[in-house]
């Protein structure tokens, strides 16, 4: 049997309403084609993007794959615009096969302009799927929309890289974190890196040397300050120590943390050199002389490790990157999991701001 093509419907000039009423006319639609075509129903995803870089997120949500939203709702924002336009879509994950079932997507686009930012949540409440948690996205920033948006979520998708100030970036983060649930996704780029450091001390042999940690240096990209203080804020959760103020000396943050039996060092310095988001090294020391060191390489984390006596190895932990693409996908995933581990780490960043 041939793919069945998407159902679409546009619409000028239109209403919440109106577009409401043709998304119902649109699966109905395809369920007639085919009993086995039924709508997924896990999570909306309502997303306030700047028109002029829409086909960007476009390429970027269509790149998540099985992660993609059941109801995605896009609000393209152009000021000059006058007139709510709509598009709407409803596409099949593949061919209908007799007995099979096949779970259809809904894509509503409207367009919108400075004249409707205030009746935001009217736009947006009668196009997401009622008792189906909704997931909060504006790549762009426009911290406004996402105010007057917040009633419809119960999480919201942010990239602290993203805020123009690191700084400004943890206290947005805490205060949205009040509301509802936050997923970062520069605190999701460190997770390779906090899963070979959980790992590296996970035997019970080294567990002790936790509690003998000396000194940590992260290197990151220029723009992924917030994903290292993330990381110290992490290890400083888990493992009850107290954090001071950082003090900003250039490109490098420096401070201590404070443990049961010892102070840490903690750097964080800056590396021009790589070119995408994220961390781009890391070294532990402990007071016997353990050293972990984790460097990002091609393929993966290169990792080297200096047991007590001396001894050393390297090897590469590989596919440690899932790329940006991979990233979005596990944000979407991450708004229906919830984290336990991502606001204590985000609280204690805060208390290493300058």
């Amino acid at each position: 049997m041939p793919a069945v093509s998407d159902a679409v419907w546009s619409e000028r000039g239109t209403t919440p309403d109106a577009i409401e009423a043709a998304l119902r006319e649109l699966l109905a639609e395809r369920h007639s084609e085919d009993g086995g075509f039924l709508p997924a129903r896990v999570l909306n995803m309502v997303a306030f993007v700047e028109s002029e870089w829409s086909g960007e997120i476009a390429n970027r949500l269509r790149g998540v794959g099985r992660y993609h939203a059941s109801r995605l709702v896009v609000l393209s924002y152009d000021p000059k615009r006058t007139r709510l336009d709509a598009h709407a879509s409803v596409a099949a994950e593949g061919e209908a096969k007799p007995g099979d079932i096949v779970l259809l997507h809904e894509t509503v686009i409207v367009e919108l302009g400075d004249r409707h930012l205030d009746d935001l949540l009217t736009i947006a409440d009668p196009l997401v799927v009622s008792d189906l948690p909704t997931l909060l996205w504006s790549p762009h920033g426009h911290p406004e929309a996402v105010q007057a948006l917040l009633p419809l979520a119960q999480a919201t998708l942010l990239d602290s890289v993203d805020e123009p100030v690191w700084h400004e970036a943890i206290d947005r983060a805490n205060t949205l974190s009040d509301r509802l649930y936050v997923v970062d996704l520069a605190w999701l780029r460190s997770t390779p890196w906090r899963e070979r450091i959980a790992a590296t001390f996970d035997p019970p042999a080294l567990r002790g040397e936790l509690d003998q940690i000396t000194s940590i240096t992260i290197r990151h990209h220029p723009d992924s300050t917030v994903a290292a203080m993330l990381l110290i804020g992490w290890l400083a959760s888990r493992l009850g120590w107290q954090l001071s103020p950082m003090r900003a000396e250039g490109d490098v943050l420096s401070g201590t943390a404070q443990a049961e039996r010892q102070e840490i060092a903690l750097r964080l310095q800056a590396a021009p050199e790589q070119l995408v988001r994220g961390l781009a090294g890391l070294s532990i020391e402990t007071a016997s002389g353990i050293q972990l060191r984790l460097d990002r390489g091609t393929g993966g984390l290169r990792a080297h490790q200096r047991d007590a006596e001396g001894r050393e190895h390297e090897w590469t932990i590989l596919g440690a990157s899932r790329g940006e693409a991979g990233i979005l996908g596990e944000g979407i995933r991450q708004a229906l999991l919830r984290d336990p581990t991502y606001r204590p780490a985000l609280q204690a960043a805060q208390q290493m701001l300058p």
